[in-house]
């Protein structure tokens, strides 16, 4: 472009600007208008007139502009979003649905867009897929403080994010119903009652009414169970197994500790400075504070080489009745805390689950704390807790202190209803996992 027609775009440009900030968008749409005439391929331009026209009702020149748009800049997920919300108003479900994943794909941020994937869905009668959508606009858009009540919600969208929100709630309904109900078919309703309880609680569609004040599992409550920070040994006849195996679980641990070549790893993983800080506490600072573990099992998922390394545990834990879920569980491993080390206050998922320790080297001042109450580990002697009392765990000596740890079902549920919270928590963790990741292109 030559320096006159330059100069002409910068003025149009400047011209409409200005015009849009005195909220003139009559005059916009003129310098606007001018403007394209001087650049075809203008984005700027050619996204305000597309608003434009879409608001005047006329879709097909909006969908035109906006093609022309995402041409000169195809990687632009706003102009997807704009083009996917034209076709919307078009009737073009299909096109409206490809330029909101590929917009998506670029930006999985964009709730709006994604509320609008939930509209094309919904209209199409995909009804999973629907909700899905909708739930994943919920939670991005949560994630960035919108949402979460009329006043961080844009009038021009809330009763859609009412709709939403309604859709969710009646589709999880759906689902999670669904997967239960082979088991109310082969066994009653009677013997899922609980259950039902439990599905209602997770769903909001009940208080918890938990007995002790004490006990706020983070994820799902099973109703109707004792609650109890410590259970009797007596209601783990398997345990005794572990214990008569102590030092051959020891030997191999310590064969573990002392290969320097092949490190244990963080028990949390690797978060922030920040989160570490705010999950353990070391002697003189969150620093020198080191959780650490040898994993047999992790959320469900054998690691071989570990189990490899030591033979007899694994073996034994093989055998042993752990809670069996899809993804999350077992979790059995030695949990390795070293000096000085203060595992802070904290609480566990669910009470469908116990928590077992066998302490294989205990130091003295080493110490357990569930719900108030303070357990000191006895070598080779289990101790089983729930752990969605609030609980902590410190390291006080100069040794380093472990334990085996190991899951178990919670002695008060009954076979089917284990079978069915198995069901459960994996086709809630499928669920929740399709509304995290972004949509594919």
């Amino acid at each position: 472009m030559d320096a006159p027609d330059a100069a002409a775009v910068a003025a149009c440009r400047e011209e409409a600007r200005a015009a849009l900030q005195r909220g003139d968008f009559a005059r916009a749409e003129q310098a606007f208008s001018r403007l394209l005439e001087l650049r075809r391929d203008d984005v700027e331009t050619l996204q305000f007139l597309a608003s434009c026209q879409l608001g005047r009702g006329d879709a097909a020149r909006a969908i035109e502009w906006l093609r022309t748009a995402h041409d000169a800049q195809p990687r632009d997920a706003a102009i997807l979003h704009q083009l996917g919300a034209a076709q919307v108003v078009a009737g073009d479900l299909r096109g409206a649905e490809k330029s909101l994943r590929e917009g998506l794909a670029l930006a999985p941020g964009m709730f709006v867009a994604r509320l609008r994937l939930g509209v094309v869905y919904e209209q199409q009668g995909r009804r999973h897929e629907a909700v899905t959508a909708y739930q994943g606009a919920i939670n991005a858009a949560q994630a960035q403080g919108r949402w979460l009540s009329d006043e961080t919600t844009a009038p021009g969208v809330r009763e859609a994010v009412k709709h939403a929100a309604q859709y969710v709630a009646a589709g999880r309904r759906e689902l999670f119903d669904a997967v239960i109900e082979p088991l109310r078919q082969r066994y009653g309703r009677t013997e899922l009652s609980r259950v039902d309880q439990c599905l209602a609680i997770y769903l909001h569609e009940r208080p918890a009414l938990l007995p002790d004040p004490r006990q706020r599992p983070l994820f799902l409550y099973f109703p109707g169970v004792p609650s109890q920070p410590f259970y009797p040994r007596e209601r783990f006849p398997e345990h005794a197994r572990l214990e008569a195996a102590v030092d051959v679980i020891r030997e191999e641990l310590r064969a573990v500790l002392s290969d320097a070549d092949d490190p244990l790893v963080p028990f949390l993983g690797a978060p922030s400075a920040e989160a570490i800080a705010a999950q353990l506490l070391g002697s003189t600072g969150a620093q020198e504070a080191s959780w650490d573990a040898f994993f047999f099992y992790r959320h469900g998922v054998r690691h071989d080489g570990n189990c490899a390394r030591c033979p007899r545990t694994s073996g034994l834990l093989d055998a042993m009745p752990l809670v069996r879920v899809r993804d999350h569980a077992p979790e059995t491993l030695y949990s390795v805390l070293r000096p000085g080390t203060h595992i802070l206050p904290h609480r566990g998922v669910t009470n469908t689950r116990l928590v077992t320790h066998l302490p294989l080297i205990v130091p003295t001042d080493c110490a357990l704390r569930v719900g108030g109450q303070t357990h000191v580990w006895e070598e080779g002697r289990c101790v089983t807790f729930d752990d969605t009392f609030e609980h902590e765990a410190w390291n006080r000596s100069g040794q380093t202190r472990v334990v085996l740890i190991v899951d178990s079902w919670n002695p008060d549920l009954s076979e089917v209803e284990r079978m069915a919270v198995s069901e459960l928590v994996a086709a809630i963790g499928d669920f929740n996992r399709s509304t995290a990741e972004p949509d594919p292109p």
